[in-house]
């Protein structure tokens, strides 16, 4: 896709989503001489907590300022990860729908021979 354009409350939603598709990724680590599993903490790295409480303040100037570093992180995450988030939001691109899908609402390619 490439082209999401985001407003608080669609940041706000796809900095939740990105926080659990990153605490998803788990790693093995012995502890004490056991192996376990351990989630993955790159959410915490990139800021996100400290993102989402912006986006979810009271005063627009902190909202916007959650904004504006949540669309400064969004590019450079992986597409995978983007495309985990979007279908975690329900975002989709209507061009990739197929024809019988109702959320596609495209009209039929016209036939090149006629």
């Amino acid at each position: 896709m490439g082209n999401e354009e985001f407003d608080v409350e669609t940041a706000l939603d796809a900095a939740v989503a990105l926080h659990r598709v990153l605490a998803a990724r788990t790693h093995r680590r012995k502890v004490m001489g056991q192996e376990v599993l351990v989630p993955g903490q790159l959410g915490e790295a990139l800021h996100l907590p400290l993102i989402i409480r912006r986006l979810q303040g009271k005063q627009l100037r902190q909202r916007e300022r959650g904004l504006d570093e949540f669309q400064e992180l969004w590019p450079t995450l992986s597409s995978a990860t983007r495309e985990k988030v979007l279908d975690r939001i329900g975002w989709y691109d209507p061009k990739s729908l197929d024809w019988e899908d109702k959320r596609s609402n495209r009209r039929p390619l016209a036939d090149p021979d006629l």
